[in-house]
């Protein structure tokens, strides 16, 4: 085995790479670029190196500084990780023959099945069935077109060389084509360095499943079972689990044997993917191999107890297999949630920023596979994906129930992320029923949220973990006063049934509550739906609270400011308005905000300080629509429009102070 070696990578994967290393006892050297110099993988790797500036061209693209440090740091090979140069046949023969290892494929087996076209006649030849596509990479526009004309529409653009979804598209028709191609082409040049493109049949609602090999170099190669990847953005997988719900017995030794035979068939040594979609009809039809270990490496590691990296050392050192393939059991099921940095609610734009706080799920069964932590700066350099929560259970459904769970409570804070998306995703009832395919985030979601309404029971959950924090914040405050605070008002009654009403969007809800916190035991009924609560020891300003509600232990995370508690659960995100009755009366005074003598003109019912203004000169405006926020005693409320109209002026704007009967806006 290795005395040391060199991961060629950063982030998680560098992270992950170098818990293997610590386990064998190997010395762990990472490369860094100046953007990530505070990185997690800098400090728990033993040597570091710094090999350029940010831009990956100069730093983790940099083949010659990259094998330079690993000679100067001593070491005996470099581990790839998964992107950058993980798939590039030319950096791994340049490692070769440097005097170094590899660790990965031989430079002739990434060409060979790293490239779509050539993998596929290989995988033909083997008696693979293969998507029905055109057999060579197409560089010229005309002569594609005319090609497309003979095909049967939609069509799969895609760049011949590279993968991860970069520069594919989907074509309906021979019209679209021409910009589409011109599209791919274009991105692929960029991406790869590659004007060729490949064109297939494009399958509808597929699913996408993967089988996990492994080859040594004694001419040995097995599968560990398959992976089911169809949840996607974008062509990016967004959730895994292992096993496939799609897969039988039957079926994983018909499919892993044609994985097997293509990794034989190309001389194929360490860790490899053989991608298939599965049609309606349950055909399956071979997509592409993966030359490297996966993203979603992690879920097959938790239903085979094996490491993948563990395995790709040992062979990369001449070892054989330590098993056979009537070794490899899986136990349980494990799902997989990506966690990026990007918006759902903006087509998954990625986004930047500083990690301000960070707390990551823990526990027996569930993984965080990580390469941030407070104070890492997100950049525009580098991919989004920033973690991955595993969770693992006797079966689907408890394997579920832990990942949203572990989810509920992962706080990531400075950066918007996909967390409560990926959350929404696996807590989705097709998902549940696996109903599953490349379509499932169209077909169930828009702007990043589902298109079903939440259950009642999960929003009344929200309901009480937002108002104990509330109440129990409140009843600290109120200790601390003196009795007649008028801010205390009608809530400083400490013994007996306690009423609220809470505002979830267009919702109002009545709430009694009953217990104390001394206790931590407390009864509550919203409308006429009635919980036992056990509450944990409470710190008040938690942004992450444990319940048990009628016996069951949930966790929610939570923002707050005075009365307006934001709560998130189950991938469901609500903004709760918290009032005691009389709070919630002068409420609806204020948000009527109507002068019933003049309707060309918006007044404001209370004196106040203008917080937010959330209209314009010109802005066409509904009955109903909230123009403006105002803050009068530590009590935020909207400001609504009192008819349909067309803004003619806006007369006051944030951190303006407002009185009684002052006009905010004229109508035309």
């Amino acid at each position: 085995m290795f005395n040391k070696i060199l991961i060629a990578n950063r982030g998680e994967i560098a992270v992950r790479v170098i818990r293997t290393c610590k386990k064998l006892s190997i010395g762990a050297v990472v490369v860094y670029s100046e953007a990530d110099q505070r990185h997690p993988c800098v400090e728990q790797a033993d040597e570091a190196a710094l090999i350029g500036p940010a831009p990956a061209p100069e730093s983790y693209l940099a083949k010659e500084r990259i094998i330079e440090a690993a000679i100067a740091h001593g070491c005996e090979a470099v581990h790839p990780g998964y992107g950058f140069l993980s798939e590039n046949a030319g950096f791994a023969q340049m490692v070769i023959d440097a005097g170094l290892v590899f660790i990965g494929p031989t430079p002739k087996a990434i060409a060979l099945l790293g490239d779509k076209v050539a993998s596929k006649v290989l995988a033909e030849k083997c008696s693979i069935p293969v998507v029905p596509s055109h057999p060579e990479p197409l560089v010229d526009p005309e002569r594609a077109f005319v090609l497309a004309g003979r095909m049967t529409f939609p069509l799969l653009l895609k760049p011949a060389a590279g993968g991860g979804g970069r520069g594919m598209r989907i074509v309906n028709s021979k019209d679209e084509f021409p910009s589409a191609f011109r599209a791919c082409q274009e991105e692929t040049i960029k991406g790869f360095s590659d004007d060729r493109v490949f064109m297939e049949k494009y399958v509808i609602s597929p699913r996408h499943i993967e089988f996990q090999i492994m080859g040594d170099q004694h001419g040995h190669v097995i599968h560990l079972g398959e992976r089911e990847c169809s949840i996607q953005r974008r062509y990016q997988k967004v959730i895994e689990e292992s096993p496939s719900p799609a897969v039988d017995r039957d079926l994983r030794e018909k499919i892993g044997s044609w994985a097997c035979r293509l990794a034989s068939e190309a001389g194929y040594t360490s860790a490899g993917t053989a991608e298939f979609i599965m049609d309606e009809g349950r055909n399956f039809y071979f997509l592409e191999m993966n030359t490297r270990l996966q993203v979603e490496h992690p879920v097959t590691e938790m239903v085979t107890g094996l490491d993948l990296v563990e395995l790709q050392l040992g062979i990369a050192a001449g070892e054989k297999l330590p098993l056979s393939q009537e070794d490899v059991a899986m136990d349980g099921w494990a799902i997989e949630a990506r966690i990026c940095a990007e918006d759902p609610a903006r087509d998954f734009f990625p986004t930047t920023g500083i990690v301000t706080r960070y707390a990551v799920p823990r526990g027996k069964n569930i993984r965080v596979d990580d390469g941030i932590r407070a104070g890492s700066a997100v950049t525009i350099h580098y991919d989004s994906l920033l973690s991955k929560v595993i969770a693992r259970g006797k079966n689907r459904d408890e394997a579920t129930r832990r990942l949203v769970k572990a989810l509920n409570g992962y706080h990531i804070e400075g950066i918007i992320t996909n967390v409560d998306f990926a959350n929404a995703l696996v807590d989705h009832p097709a998902f549940a029923s696996r109903r599953l395919s490349t379509g499932f985030i169209d077909e169930h979601f828009v702007q990043g949220r589902s298109k079903q309404r939440p259950e009642q029971e999960k929003i009344d959950a929200m309901i009480m973990a937002g108002l104990l924090v509330y109440h129990n914040r409140q009843d600290v405050v109120r200790d601390s006063l003196v009795p007649m605070s008028p801010h205390v008002g009608t809530t400083s009654v400490l013994e007996g049934t306690i009423r609220y009403v809470v505002r979830v969007d267009e919702d109002v809800f009545d709430v009694q509550l009953d217990g104390d916190r001394k206790s931590r035991k407390w009864q509550i009924q919203i409308n006429d739906r009635e919980y036992d609560v056990v509450t944990p020891e409470f710190e008040f300003y938690r942004r992450r609270l444990k319940l048990r509600i009628n016996g069951d232990s949930h966790m929610f995370r939570l923002r707050y400011q005075e009365n307006h508690i934001q709560v998130f659960f189950c991938g469901i995100v609500r903004l709760l308005e918290i009032y005691t009755p009389l709070e919630w009366r002068l409420s609806k005074f204020m948000l009527r905000g109507i002068i019933e003598e003049d309707e060309d003109v918006l007044s404001c019912p209370m004196p106040g300080l203008v917080i937010d203004v959330s209209v314009a000169q010109g802005d066409s405006v509904r009955k109903g629509q909230e123009l403006f926020r105002i803050e009068s005693m530590k009590m935020q409320s909207g400001i609504v429009a009192p008819r349909d109209g067309k803004v003619a002026e806006v007369l006051v704007s944030p951190g303006t102070a407002v009185e009684s009967d002052q006009m905010l806006l004229r109508y035309e």
